[in-house]
């Protein structure tokens, strides 16, 4: 009964150190800029207040009122250009993307 205790402990471990020692998978980051239909300090702080309703992975929103642009930076394994879109549209924010980087971390 010892033996196959410590043969089950045994096993464990080495099933947990065996996922600790996985490579971790190369994180695409990219950013969007959005046109959007904002016009006021207002809209701008909806949606930095609502970040949230943009979807996962989203890293940094920056909103610039005067050229009616949002910049957000997301995790593309988490998240996409559209549903990034819908999120804002959530927020009654009209937008399409409008220029996309990528950067690889």
């Amino acid at each position: 009964m010892k033996k196959m205790a410590m043969f089950c402990l045994m096993l464990a471990m080495g099933m947990g150190l065996a996922q600790a020692v996985k490579p971790a998978a190369a994180k695409k980051t990219v950013t969007t800029v959005f046109c959007t239909d904002i016009h006021c300090d207002h809209c701008a702080n909806k949606i930095m207040n609502n970040v949230p309703s943009l979807g996962k992975g989203i890293e940094d929103v920056a909103v610039d009122v005067a050229t009616k642009e949002v910049t957000v930076t997301y995790d593309a394994a988490k998240n996409s250009d559209e549903n990034i879109v819908k999120g804002l549209a959530s927020l009654k924010v009209d937008a399409k993307p409008k220029k996309a980087t990528e950067q690889k971390k």
